[in-house]
């Protein structure tokens, strides 16, 4: 009898091809299958005569050369998608199979699967996947939720095709249900937010500062030498240097301005409304990708409504300078809302998630994976309650060197018509953040006005109700306990 394979993997898109190559390239043997037979059909030209890698074409077929308890992965697009592959597969599974999705799938279709799958004696992980194709091949960032005697079957194989990094391996469970897919949503929140700022950023120079790519990719590339050290300003630089085959002028600047998602980012700022957590440079992120489709209507807004043109008269790199730091605090920002999510979720959804390990998770493989996460892993192992990354010493020392000129750029930018979203959304949260006392003192007395919603005091205790009219009184409500 053939020996039968460690693990199989359901969809053979890039990502699913790559993960496939990686377990085998580690000695794992893999069964694969693909709806469509022709796509089996070419990944079968390309691997050649691997053997460690089985297909099949029919779910019956692939099921059983899996070694029992059956670990199969599904990469296929989320949804409905995985809720048809899982109705597939149950006619042939038995108990204490083990379905892995690793698809970006929402957190609460992973809560749902967790509990039907359970109802039915299969185990399931719902686990996040990040890096990319290259991240696939050579070591993507895992966050696995779900079963935790699962995830303790199918670690071997996942820590060993994970990134490694100084300290650890880039794959450690996360929490129960759907844990893994909502730490995966929030690293993709924080994403939307890193690439909105290095977007800036760039705008900035090249339209107060008119500096041409390959100037900026010498920045870029400083930059990358530094504390902004990170994935995404690696692949920045890289990308100012890319020239277009065709018009010979930088390939950056014959795209079109017109942003796409997947859902990721707005699933995010989603989850905070409900979760009451403000989270406003991921939000600002995807509203400005919302604002990049508006294309059409954008080109006729410029020819009618006015804006002063962006002149700027002081020194290059002390502007260049202010720019690092505006972006260096606004990325702390964005870590810091993404992080207290992460808190106000492990809370209402009982995960106990481990912030140290998230930041580890993050380290290596992943598309925000940043030198600086090392100090975010830091300040949780310092203070586990630590209630936002901009309290701990390290950090709050950073926005305090850096406030200036991130003030400097947020308020320049205004001056000259430049829209900076995510810089001064950055800004306006840790302004706000820091305030003993905010705005929301009228808020609360229009609504008591209007809709004698109450209000609290702040020289006594209870809580209250005016008749907000000439003549009339200030009432103490009381409540049944």
């Amino acid at each position: 009898m053939a020996k039968l394979y460690d693990i199989g993997l359901i969809g053979l898109a890039v990502m699913g091809q790559n993960i496939v190559l990686n377990m085998s390239n580690h000695g794992f043997r893999v069964a694969v299958y693909n709806r469509t037979s022709s796509k089996t059909e070419e990944f079968k030209k390309t691997i050649g005569n691997n053997v460690n890698i089985g297909a099949a074409h029919t779910i019956s077929e692939f099921v059983q050369m899996i070694e029992k308890p059956r670990k199969i992965m599904l990469m296929v697009k989320a949804g409905d998608p995985v809720d048809k592959m899982i109705s597939e597969l149950l006619p042939y599974l038995d108990d204490e199979d083990i379905i892995i999705d690793g698809g970006n799938s929402f957190f609460l279709d992973t809560k749902r699967r967790f509990k039907e799958l359970a109802d039915k004696n299969i185990r399931f992980i719902g686990m996040g996947v990040s890096g990319g194709e290259e991240g696939a091949l050579h070591g993507p960032s895992l966050m696995p939720g779900g079963d935790f005697s699962a995830y303790q079957e199918v670690a071997p194989i996942y820590q060993k095709i994970a990134a490694k990094v100084p300290g650890g391996v880039c794959c450690n469970y996360v929490g129960k249900d759907g844990a893994g897919h909502y730490v995966k949503m929030v690293h993709n929140g924080i994403e939307y937010g890193d690439m909105q700022l290095i977007s800036e950023a760039y705008y900035i120079m090249k339209m107060v500062l008119g500096l041409k790519a390959v100037e900026m990719h010498d920045i870029f590339d400083k930059w990358n030498k530094g504390e902004l050290n990170s994935y995404l300003i690696e692949i920045t630089r890289d990308i100012l240097l890319k020239y277009d085959e065709e018009t010979g002028v930088p390939l950056v600047e014959v795209i079109l301005d017109k942003a796409g998602q997947k859902g990721t980012g707005k699933w995010t700022s989603q989850s905070a409304l409900d979760l009451g957590v403000p989270v406003p440079t991921i939000t600002e992120a995807v509203f400005a990708r919302c604002m990049s489709s508006y294309k059409v209507e954008r080109l006729a807004a410029a020819e009618i409504l006015y804006g002063p043109k962006p002149i700027y008269e002081g020194d290059r790199e002390t502007l260049i300078q202010a720019i690092h730091d505006a972006l260096y605090a606004s990325k702390i920002c964005s870590y810091a809302q993404g992080f207290t999510l992460l808190k106000a979720a492990s809370v209402e959804y009982k995960w106990n998630l481990n912030y140290g390990d998230m930041a580890l998770l993050w380290r290596g493989g992943c598309i925000i994976r940043a030198q600086f996460l090392d100090r975010i892993k830091d300040a949780f192992s310092a203070n586990v309650d630590l209630p936002n990354l901009m309290l701990d010493p390290f950090f709050r020392d950073i926005l305090a060197k850096t406030q200036e000129n991130w003030r400097l750029v947020v308020s320049l930018c205004k001056q000259q018509g430049i829209p900076t979203p995510a810089f001064s959304a950055s800004l306006d949260y840790y302004d706000s953040y820091r305030q003993a006392v905010l705005s929301a003192n009228m808020i609360q007395a229009q609504r008591d006005y209007f809709g004698a919603h109450t209000y609290e005091r702040v020289d006594k205790p209870g809580v209250f109700h005016s008749q907000w009219l000439p003549d009339s009184d200030e009432k103490k409500i009381t409540f049944d306990k």
